[in-house]
């Protein structure tokens, strides 16, 4: 008899890992994913002949690979640290290299890092990259690693967990280790001056802003937001949200910002299932949820009920990662990952050619991709169960 305690991944998700899994490695095989996924045979064979269907994967005996023509990436480099899942990879270093900490190196922040690779490769630089998690609470030791490792890293890229009790302690570190750094998708102040440190991110404020004006236009007036609760980003997509519904006349239902536990969490099914329970009892039409595994989850479950999205429902994913393989293809909002990779190793590079200039914040605007995900409300009530 299966634990009732251990969650199953929901078939969006485990697509979406499937993906992932395909994508690092070029082949993945139904037993790796039975032993990750905890699924059943049958079921991860259902998932990978979907995938072949819209054209993903090729099915091989066992498993899948890449369709031809896809690039299969390198195997990544062995991982040498005890106390964190990270791994590193070494550019040439032509003028010097620049150290990238970033706290994954799956889900978003690949984009990001592309962006930085393609403009320092530009400028003359390479890249020293290591990924962390944002379980980590402290970066200060991988970082000092990382200068005494390499005495040719002339700069540092960073996306500290600004949500832990060493958050300050690591900006505070950063500014005293006599190397400039820029950090990337976060905002930080040295204290007890408050003097900003230099960045670049992405507008999410406007992002949210974005979905809420889509979403107006469309006809919808009561709305909900759904977000990851230990994100980073949530805090400003709530922001931005807010001030947007407020704008647009949008109803919000009282005290309704569900905080979704991690994925890998018992609780998750259960979390969207109450939240699905609370948006179709407040009768709101459309969702904004952060992050895409996360839409696909409430969307899943919903058309298990009879719920029909976008008829009854319509959503909107933040982050848009994978929200256009999803069916229906989601609406999305999207940060522009790769700029604020390039924006950021520019604003270094400029930081290390010059000292003495004012410090730079940089925001970027993302953008919207609507597709069918989003829908005007009909005068029909959805089904509450």
């Amino acid at each position: 008899m299966s634990d009732p305690t251990i969650r199953r991944p929901l078939a969006a998700e485990r697509r979406a890992r499937i993906l992932a899994a395909i994508e690092h490695d070029g082949v993945v095989r139904v037993s790796q994913l039975i032993d990750e996924l905890g699924s059943a045979p049958v079921t991860l064979r259902r998932d990978l002949a979907q995938l072949e269907q819209e054209g993903l994967v090729v099915r091989v005996h066992g498993g899948a690979v890449l369709p031809d023509g896809a690039a299969v990436p390198a195997p990544p480099a062995p991982q040498d640290d005890v106390d964190l899942a990270e791994r590193e990879v070494v550019r040439p270093k032509p003028g010097g290299s620049i150290a990238v900490l970033v706290p994954s190196l799956n889900y978003y922040w690949p984009g990001v890092i592309r962006g930085i690779e393609s403009r320092a490769l530009r400028r003359g630089f390479g890249i020293v990259l290591r990924g962390a998690s944002y379980e980590l609470q402290d970066e200060r030791p991988i970082l000092q690693r990382l200068l005494d490792d390499d005495e040719q890293i002339r700069g540092l890229l960073v996306a500290p967990n600004t949500d832990t009790a060493h958050a300050q302690d690591v900006i505070q570190w950063l500014a005293d280790s006599g190397v400039p750094s820029v950090l990337m998708e976060r905002d930080a102040q040295l204290l007890p001056s408050h003097e900003p440190v230099e960045s670049v991110a992405s507008d999410h404020a406007h992002g949210a802003a974005l979905a809420a004006r889509h979403l107006a236009d469309l006809g919808h007036r009561r709305v909900g937001l759904v977000l990851s609760r230990f994100s980073p980003t949530s805090r400003k997509i709530a922001a931005g949200w807010r001030v947007a519904c407020a704008t647009l006349g949008l109803t919000q239902l009282e005290g309704f910002e569900p905080l979704l536990p991690d994925r890998s969490s018992a609780e998750f099914s259960s979390a969207v299932n109450a939240t699905l329970d609370s948006a179709l009892e407040a009768g709101l039409t459309a969702l904004l949820i952060h992050s895409d595994p996360e839409a696909m989850a409430v969307i899943d479950l919903a058309l298990n009920r009879g719920i029909r999205v976008p008829r009854d429902l319509s959503v909107i994913a933040y982050d848009d990662e994978i929200a256009q393989l999803f069916s229906p293809a989601l609406t999305a909002v999207s940060p522009p990952r790769s700029a604020v990779g390039e924006v950021a190793l520019d604003l270094l590079v400029d930081r290390i050619a010059d000292l003495r200039q004012p410090n730079r914040r940089v925001l970027l605007s993302p953008h919207l991709n609507v597709r069918e995900s989003t829908a005007p409300p009909t005068a029909e009530a959805a089904p509450s169960r």
